[in-house]
C-alpha cells in the first residue's frame, strides 16, 4: 500500500537517494503514516538499480528523529488493537531498512531519541554533528522495549553500554556515542555536510556488486550460525568475479585511472 504524506520527503543526487523525516516543529517525531511511507520508499529503493546509496536524515537543524509523535497517540495508539497496528507500521519500516541491499547512512544533527535511535542503528553508518544527543527513554515512560531492538543495540555497543543506555534512560552526547561505538564519525555541525558528501562520493564511486556482497556477509554473520546463508554470500562473491565491473576495475588499475562501475 502506498502512503502519501508530506512528512516524508525524498530527493535524488545522482545515484544517492535522501529520505528526510519532515516534521520539524515536533523534532521530526514519527507518526504511523511516516513509518509506512518510509517503508514504501525503502522497498522501492531496494528494487531500483539506479540507487546506490540511501541517506536518512531529519528536516531542520534540531533533530534527526526525536521518537514518536505523542500528539498522535490518541488517534494511533489509543487501545491495544491500535497499538498492534502502529507496531506493525514501525516493524514494516525497520524490515524495509534492514532488507534494502544498498548502503544506508544516518545523517544525524540534533536529537536522536527513542525510535529515532532505533532507525539510526539500523543504518549501516552513522555520521553525526557534535551537537547531537542520543537516548532511549523507555524506562522513563514505562514502555516495554522489544528484544529485537535491544539485540541490535547490544551488538553495536556491547552489553555493558546497552545496559547503561536502557537502565539510565539519560541523554548521551555525540562524544559519548563515539566512545561507545554507537556512531562512526563526529564532526562540528558546520562540517557535517562535507563529511556526508565525502562518504557519498567514496561509496558511489566503488563497485556496487562488491558492496552488496559485503553488506550481505555482514548481515548473515550477525545471525545465529544455524540461520546464516553462507551459500548466498559465496554466490554474491562469484557474481563479483564474473562481472563486467571486475574487468573494469582491473583495467582501470592497469591504466591508472578511476574505474567506471555499472553494477553489472
Amino acid at each position: 500500500m502506498s502512503i502519501d504524506t508530506d512528512r516524508i520527503l525524498t530527493s535524488r543526487d545522482g545515484s544517492c537517494l535522501t529520505i528526510t523525516f519532515n516534521n520539524p516543529h515536533k523534532l521530526n517525531a514519527m507518526s504511523k503514516d511516516m513509518w509506512l511511507a518510509a517503508a514504501d520508499i525503502l522497498e522501492a529503493a531496494g528494487k531500483d538499480d539506479s540507487v546506490r546509496l540511501v541517506i536518512l536524515t531529519g528536516a531542520g537543524d534540531r533533530a534527526f528523529v526525536a521518537g514518536a509523535d505523542i500528539s498522535r497517540f490518541a488517534d494511533e495508539r489509543s487501545n491495544f488493537e491500535a497499538q498492534l497496528d502502529y507496531g506493525r507500521a514501525v516493524e514494516a519500516m525497520h524490515i524495509a531498512l534492514k532488507n534494502v541491499r544498498k548502503p544506508t547512512i544516518a545523517r544525524v544533527n540534533g536529537y536522536c531519541i527513542g525510535g529515532g535511535l532505533a532507525i539510526a542503528i539500523d543504518c549501516d553508518l552513522r555520521l553525526v554533528s557534535d551537537k547531537s544527543t542520543f537516548a532511549v527513554p523507555a524506562a522513563k515512560l514505562g514502555l516495554g522495549y522489544a528484544a529485537g531492538g535491544i539485540r541490535t543495540l547490544r551488538e553495536l555497543v556491547g552489553p555493558s553500554f546497552a545496559a547503561e543506555i536502557f537502565y539510565t534512560a539519560r541523554q548521551f552526547s555525540a562524544e559519548d556515542a563515539r566512545i561507545m561505538g554507537l556512531v562512526n564519525r563526529v564532526v562540528p555541525e558546520a562540517e557535517l555536510e562535507d563529511l556526508v558528501a565525502d562518504y557519498v562520493r567514496r561509496i558511489t564511486e566503488n563497485a556496487p556488486l562488491t558492496i552488496a556482497a559485503a553488506k550481505q556477509a555482514i548481515i548473515e554473520l550477525g545471525k545465529p550460525d544455524a540461520n546464516q546463508d553462507l551459500d548466498l554470500c559465496q554466490t554474491l562473491v562469484e557474481t563479483c568475479f564474473s562481472s563486467d565491473d571486475y574487468q573494469e576495475g582491473r583495467l582501470a588499475f592497469m591504466e591508472k585511472r578511476k574505474p567506471n562501475f555499472q553494477g553489472r
